[in-house]
């Protein structure tokens, strides 16, 4: 027995699956491996099979005709991927593009496999409606953000979370209006006026973390 065999288990929704639909679903799953920055699926792309995230992050963004990107959100380890999901019931072609953030491994159920469960097993069923209705309603969150909420509040939330309780953040001004929906220099200006509040310290590729508080008590108007 490989560590992935039983990957199942590592899916709260799936551990609760009867023995024989856990056993189906590892003898017909393939475990893949994707490098980083490398795209998992993109626009126009039929999904061939229905995927669980083992280990690494995958970014899903939306990529407009005239180039400009939005993170519509990531799935992490021990998720499915709802863009799929959606494709798959849908018989439709991916609208969205999925990036590999990291070294990413992933279970691949084929598409007669998700479609047999779902129509005969109720358990799989609400696993399935169960992550695709909470995904739904964090998209309709980011969709309230960008639309609705002011882009300082959005940026200084964005940099306390992207900082891990770190003092730096990895980041460029393209990625965080990526991340934000939003122009780079729209971004440029904001993080020039933090800066000048001594709020922040920018580098090429990091910005550093100076006044914590002021920037959580700037993000607390999210809330």
């Amino acid at each position: 027995m490989t560590e992935d065999s039983d990957w199942v288990e590592r899916f709260p929704g799936l551990s609760r699956l009867d023995l024989p639909t856990k056993q189906l679903l590892t003898k017909r799953s393939t475990i893949v491996r994707v490098p980083k920055n490398t795209m998992v699926f993109g626009p126009g792309k039929s999904p061939e099979n229905m995927l669980f995230l083992l280990d690494g992050t995958v970014r899903v963004q939306q990529v407009s005709e005239t180039g400009h990107q939005i993170v519509l959100y990531r799935i992490e380890a021990g998720q499915s991927c709802v863009l799929t999901t959606a494709c798959l019931l849908a018989y439709d072609d991916y609208s969205a593009e999925g990036i590999a953030e990291s070294v990413v491994k992933a279970a691949a159920v084929p598409r007669e496999v998700f479609d047999d469960l779902v129509a005969g097993s109720k358990p799989f069923r609400d696993f399935v409606f169960a992550a695709f209705s909470k995904r739904l309603t964090d998209l309709f969150l980011m969709i309230d953000e960008v639309a609705f909420q002011r882009v300082d509040v959005r940026l200084a939330d964005k940099l306390i979370k992207l900082s891990s309780g770190a003092d730096s953040v990895s980041t460029t001004h393209q990625k965080l209006s990526v991340e934000l929906g939003t122009a780079r220099e729209v971004i440029s200006r904001q993080l020039q006026e933090f800066q000048r509040r001594g709020w922040i310290e920018q580098a090429r590729g990091s910005v550093t973390l100076k006044d914590r508080q002021q920037l959580q008590t700037l993000a607390n108007h999210n809330a």
